[in-house]
């Protein structure tokens, strides 16, 4: 049975359940986009099953932002997916691309409950965008200049987290 996220946003204007089937916060982004829209850090994404999102509160306060790639080149465009964040207090609560429409990627950082389980490893990703003064976090890490080898499902089910 997937695992039931529950998270909110700091000023607590937006509140919201999605079930989870890869509730382990393993992967940091560090790419441009997650250090400026979340936080100097970067930002870890969780998956959920887009269907069973619930706003229990807030709906009215949530705005999305469709990032800017390529900025300031002749390639520049939108993105596909959508950062959706409390329009309030500037809060990012998750991810949606239509790209993959079964899918949603609440960040970890705005899960209430249940208490996230500590990964084993930390993989870190997109350091080809990391400045230098960014440290990354304590403790047994994979680092890929770009993404690594596993998508978020094919971690999981490969570490035995993966919950159906």
């Amino acid at each position: 049975m997937p695992v039931q996220l529950e998270g909110s946003c700091h000023c607590g204007a937006v509140r919201f359940k999605v079930q989870s089937s890869t509730a382990v916060p393993y992967q940091l982004c560090t790419c441009s986009i997650c250090r400026k829209v979340a936080g100097v850090g970067g930002s870890i994404n969780l998956g959920g099953h887009s269907k069973t999102l619930e706003i229990l509160k807030g709906k009215d306060s949530i705005s999305v932002y469709k990032a800017v790639m390529n900025r300031d080149t002749p390639e520049e465009h939108l993105a596909n997916s959508e950062r959706n964040f409390c329009s309030k207090c500037s809060s990012m609560l998750w991810l949606y691309n239509s790209q993959w429409p079964d899918f949603i990627h609440p960040f970890a950082s705005v899960i209430d409950s249940p208490e996230l389980k500590v990964p084993e490893t930390m993989v870190c990703i997109k350091l080809d965008s990391k400045p230098a003064y960014v440290r990354l976090p304590e403790g047994p890490k994979e680092v890929y200049d770009n993404y690594g080898p596993l998508s978020l499902e094919g971690w999981h089910k490969e570490k035995g987290l993966f919950v159906e």
